[in-house]
């Protein structure tokens, strides 16, 4: 039995995507969570983990000394707790709790869940962010990246050399139980879904010029939008709503509901993604994609087969994509879907995920 710790910056990534490895892991370890309280901690903890609130991590704050005190409550903790192996996810988890367990001597596991608009802009921000995963990582025993192009860019930048241990997953993967195949709506009515938060980077103002568009041309199209919404579009999708170009949702818990009436999900984004779950999800339900030509995207979209590849930031691009959808029968929308599905069952069952991560900690003794 190992007592293993796992750092993160919130409860609702670690319980949607992770549930499945902690459910493993507490069948034969002792298995604490250091994360800010939420309200998915009480599920975890009914999983069978314990939980030690951290109050300290701002996912977006750059106060140093902040996060120094985060450092040191990540330390304290390790120091107290003596895990055997810690796991880390997100971007000052990886950092400061790989800080805290190179300076503990704990062996540690760091999953690069996509770069951050930190390291992907150029400037003075990703040069220091940079020189801290570099120190972060220096000891980690794995460091698992969710896309080819997240490994090479610290390969380019020397963040990380030969001198390391990593690895390629398919993300987070996606849990084929959980997400069933639905059946394809058989009317011809076509109804597209932008999941996400709305921010401007994933690709939202090319969502909603696309919708403005087709809607004029083909008004019996459905554009829908589900996610928690930031301030500066808020006004534009009551307007739009009011309008009836889209259908605003909201926040919306079951997902499984809203991929069994979408035709098609639209993911414009061009942030910097580690591996898109809406995506993921969306084809495991058996439903074609429509998504940027990216890391964390391109690599779950067969251009053609299960969906169609568009341009970053490219409203016509999009626009297009979306009439050459429209202009498919059912029977191909359908085809497109059943392909969607077997691509994750083939690339990104979960399970790969957590095979590969139990097997990482048995290696550590």
């Amino acid at each position: 039995m190992k007592r293993i710790l796992i750092i993160a910056n919130n409860d609702v990534g670690l319980y949607k995507f992770r549930k499945e490895l902690i459910t493993e892991l507490t069948k034969e370890n002792e298995v604490y969570l250091l994360l800010p309280y939420g309200k998915n901690v009480d599920k975890l903890i009914a999983l069978g983990a314990k939980f030690i609130d951290c109050p300290y991590l701002e996912r977006r704050g750059t106060n140093p000394f902040k996060d120094m005190r985060l450092m040191l409550y990540f330390r304290k903790n390790i120091r107290k707790l003596k895990p055997d192996v810690i796991l880390t996810y997100t971007i000052k988890p990886n950092i400061y709790g790989g800080y805290a367990a190179r300076l503990c001597k704990i062996p540690y596991i760091v999953n690069v869940t996509g770069l951050g608009t930190a390291l992907e802009n150029e400037g003075i921000l990703q040069k220091i962010t940079s020189l801290m995963y570099k120190v972060a990582l220096k000891d980690a025993k794995k460091i698992f990246f969710q896309n080819q192009a997240n490994q090479d860019f610290m390969l380019d930048r020397k963040i990380i050399d030969k001198s390391n241990s990593y690895e390629i997953i398919p993300g987070s993967g996606v849990n084929l139980q959980e997400y069933q195949v639905k059946p394809y709506p058989k009317q011809e009515q076509v109804k597209f879904a932008f999941v996400s938060r709305i921010m401007k980077q994933k690709g939202i103002d090319q969502y909603l010029a696309a919708a403005k568009y087709i809607k004029k041309k083909y008004p019996e199209t459905e554009f829908h939008i589900y996610g928690f919404c930031e301030e500066e579009y808020q006004g534009v999708l009551n307007k739009l709503h009011a309008e009836k170009v889209i259908n605003y949702h909201g926040m919306v818990q079951d997902m499984q509901s809203v991929y069994q009436k979408i035709s098609c999900l639209i993911h414009p984004t061009y942030y910097p993604e580690g591996m898109s779950n809406v995506l993921l999800e969306a084809c495991a339900s058996g439903r074609p994609i429509i998504t940027t030509d990216r890391p964390g995207c391109r690599e779950i979209v067969d251009d053609g087969v299960n969906g169609f590849v568009v341009a970053e930031q490219n409203s016509k691009d999009l626009t297009d994509k979306i009439e050459q959808f429209l202009h498919l029968n059912l029977s191909q929308r359908e085809k497109m879907g059943v392909a969607a599905r077997k691509k994750v069952e083939r690339e990104f069952d979960r399970q790969i995920i957590v095979s590969k991560y139990l097997t990482e900690i048995q290696n550590i003794r």
